[in-house]
């Protein structure tokens, strides 16, 4: 029987349902399991969706011929696979799919062919993480895929590195015994990003290793930024009063960095826990802070900031709100175009830029959560919808997760959904594995196409994936494999 249960320390929403049992066919000790040789993928055109948000690291494809619109039971089913437990999107690099999971007490580095789903190789390693407020204990993390490797941070803290082809291991660091890294909420849960030759990763070590940036091939560390230096005796929007560091405070952050060229320099930004900070990608060197924090202490920054020209969105939930930001052209200060703590509060799903908006999921808890359209010049409220038109009063749960009406119809709600941005139109996934396909702009929401997969549903916190006309959904335990390709080759 599914319940209903609050987290008493963040307020989160949880559906609790029974779950079948994932057996690890795994080895105690980690392994490379090479499984068959890969197929090639010749037989469509599209995209890689390499590392976290896709090809620009914000949820936008360059895809196109796509569905128009879906079949009334939904787009075709290609494969579906059960795997562990999770919050991470798997990637996808030509034909080879990784997914990140665990299967009871071992984190699973999982490679299979995209197109069909075929085992390629396998590599394992122990855990015992536990997430302290009672959500599942897999990774949070999305692989990031080369050419010949393949990184992954796992929910305590361990950065692997693979060889693509084979899945065996090439370097490795457990950053929560190298670094003095205070315990954070719910475990390491913010993706690294590829800069040339560095693996940058949001290590949250004390006093002043939140940023570390690694030699992507030998695993070497080249250099270590943000933290005391960073924030003691910042001015903060708390009183005004200034932050004096302790020594014991939360680094990381639960939102991936970006780098982004600014003015014709190149930025490293990275929402950390106590707000903005802009580096120096070759050596970590600060440029510009932005105190950017809510005044709960258990909170976090978790979507990505948006870069468009020399703007800075940043969005967060827990009273937090959101702010543009203008980057001066010496590109080592900024001006407040404009601060809005009632505005979009983003929990995690990053927002998207479009034509003068920014598209994103606002709100804390899952009856909170809204779809909204911001003006991006000013922050103004074009609109919003969480995806139902009716008084929420009159819907129920029932036995298989779903929201439905007193009918019995699924109804659409998207609580804190995800979203792709692709093709002049947008693929949301609600939290509770609704998919909807629609056209946003500035005056209204319009609904193309609804559908729904047994194999998704609450909680469906993964960002969705989409790489040469095939859409990749994960949830706790299921990976599914949908066609939305508007034709065959």
């Amino acid at each position: 029987m599914a319940t209903i249960a609050r987290c008493v320390s963040c307020g989160i929403t949880l559906l609790l349902l029974p779950t079948a049992a994932v057996h690890a066919d795994s080895p105690k000790a980690p392994t490379g399991k090479q499984a068959k040789t890969v197929v090639p993928a010749g037989d469509r055109p599209g995209h890689d969706w390499s590392s976290f948000l896709g090809p620009h690291g914000t949820g936008v494809s360059d895809e196109t011929g796509l569905l128009d619109e879906w079949p009334d039971d939904g787009p075709p089913v290609l494969w579906q696979k059960r795997i562990g437990k999770g919050y991470s999107s798997p990637s996808v690099l030509g034909n080879r799919l990784v997914i990140h999971h665990r299967q009871r007490d071992r984190d699973l580095i999982e490679c299979v062919q995209a197109d069909d789903g075929t085992p390629l190789w396998s590599y394992d390693y122990d855990t015992d993480f536990s997430d302290p407020y009672g959500y599942n204990n897999g990774p949070r993390c999305s692989p990031v895929l080369t050419r010949t490797r393949c990184y992954t941070f796992g929910a305590q803290g361990r950065l692997v590195c693979l060889d693509l082809e084979t899945g065996k291991l090439v370097w490795e660091h457990d950053t929560a015994k190298e670094w003095d890294v205070p315990g954070h909420f719910f475990g390491a849960g913010c993706t690294p990003i590829l800069e040339g030759n560095l693996l940058i990763v949001l290590v949250g070590g004390q006093p002043d290793s939140g940023v570390v940036a690694f030699d992507a091939e030998t695993g070497k560390t080249v250099w270590e930024s943000v933290g005391q230096k960073t924030w003691d005796n910042v001015e903060t929007d708390q009183g005004g009063k200034p932050y004096r560091w302790t020594g014991k405070e939360m680094i990381v952050s639960y939102s991936s960095p970006i780098v982004a060229t600014i003015h014709g320099q190149k930025h490293l930004l990275c929402l950390m826990r106590q707000g903005l900070v802009s580096l120096n990608p070759q050596d970590g060197s600060l440029r510009f802070k932005y105190w950017f924090r809510a005044r709960v202490h258990e909170s976090v920054n978790a979507a990505r900031p948006v870069v468009v020209d020399d703007n800075i969105f940043l969005s967060a939930a827990y009273e937090t709100g959101a702010a543009l930001l203008k980057v001066q052209p010496a590109g080592t200060d900024y001006e407040v175009v404009w601060r809005n703590k009632r505005g979009m509060s983003t929990h995690w799903s990053t927002p998207i830029y479009r034509d003068g908006c920014i598209y994103g999921f606002s709100g804390r808890h899952e009856e909170e959560g809204m779809l909204q359209c911001l003006d991006f010049k000013t922050g103004e409220l074009q609109w919003e919808t969480n995806g139902y038109d009716g008084p929420l009063n009159q819907l129920r749960i029932n036995g298989q997760g779903e929201i439905v009406d007193v009918n019995g119809k699924p109804a659409t709600i998207f609580g804190r959904g995800s979203k792709i941005a692709v093709d002049g139109k947008y693929i949301i996934l609600g939290e509770r594995g609704v998919l909807a396909l629609a056209r946003l702009n500035r005056e209204k929401f319009e609904q193309i196409s609804r559908a729904s997969f047994k194999q998704v549903r609450y909680p469906a916190w993964a960002a969705p994936v989409l790489s040469r006309g095939r859409l990749y959904l994960r949830s706790e335990d299921n990976l599914l494999c949908l066609d939305v390709a508007k034709s065959k080759p």
